[in-house]
């Protein structure tokens, strides 16, 4: 046998132990992927809103990798069975426990609510619209409150105040989720359902009686507290007639300087009678006036 033989018949060896052991090691690899280690995580099988409970059909238990698993979701689905959802749950999306109303709390609104919490309804439409049909669940609100005083008091007729901040919204009208478009239409808006403190209820009902409440929308990010003043009808007419003093005075000193012109000297006129010589001074500015 030729070397050139010899040397075809070790490199087809080779390559061929190569390929051997090269597939030896892709099967051990796939079939550690195949048994890697799994846990049960119970997922919906239906979209859940807020404030619905779910039944047996809702949800079911499915394998994850072990190393997906997060902390908090349930592992066993009788565990969710006639629980509230307290927030939007999406098909195939994990369920856990946090968001889900505690066993026995019951279903509705009144399941949203945690302990030691109120819900307080404004009835007016106008703090319903007053940021134009924006005002959705979920969001954070400031609550203002209008009165109305008489003309000869210190308000001089009305004054608004910020009764409380950073309150959070439960419901508008009878929705607990918010519209796909993101957006109420005003005219159909009627109440806005509040989270409060029972202090805050005790406030917000005696303001409803008194006055006209309003919202005013902010990020639900930002529940920093602000100090503000209340705003009255005498500090706004103040400061409508100090706007309106200076404007007339700018206006008076544009006008002086847009007519300002210098004023021609006094003419001095000779006449001649006779042998009579005499002079005439004439004022431009008598001239004009007459």
């Amino acid at each position: 046998m030729s070397i050139r033989a010899v040397i075809v018949i070790f490199l087809a060896a080779v390559c061929g132990l190569s390929a051997a052991w090269g597939m030896s090691h892709i099967r051990a690899s796939t079939n550690g992927a195949v048994e890697a280690e799994t846990a049960t995580v119970v997922v919906a099988t239906a979209p859940l809103s807020k404030g619905q409970m779910i039944t047996e059909g809702d949800v079911e238990a499915r394998q994850w990798p072990k190393d997906a698993v997060c902390e908090g979701v349930l592992q066993d689905a009788d565990i969710a069975v006639k629980r509230v959802a307290v927030v939007p749950i999406l098909p195939g999306e994990p369920v856990f426990d946090a968001k889900l109303a505690p066993e026995g709390a019951g279903r509705g609104l009144a399941s949203l609510i945690p302990r030691g919490m109120r819900a307080y309804t404004i009835q007016a439409s106008k703090a319903a619209s007053s940021v134009g049909g924006f005002v959705l669940p979920g969001n954070k609100v400031d609550i203002l409150l209008t009165l109305r005083g008489r003309n000869d008091d210190q308000t001089g007729g009305g004054s608004t105040i910020t009764l409380l901040q950073a309150i959070e919204v439960l419901a508008v009208d009878q929705q607990l989720d918010a519209p796909a478009e993101n957006k109420n239409d005003p005219r159909q808006l009627h109440s806005v359902t509040l989270l409060v403190t029972p202090e805050q209820v005790a406030v917000l009902d005696l303001g409803q009686s008194s006055g006209a409440l309003t919202l005013s929308l902010r990020n639900t990010d930002d529940l920093n507290e602000t100090t503000t003043r209340p705003a009255t009808l005498s500090d706004f007419r103040r400061q409508q007639k100090k706007s309106s003093v200076t404007s007339a005075a700018n206006v008076q000193q544009l006008m002086q300087d847009a007519g300002h012109v210098e004023e021609p000297p006094a003419v001095r006129i000779i006449t001649l009678r006779g042998d009579q010589r005499g002079e005439v001074e004439v004022d431009p500015r008598a001239q004009r006036g007459n």
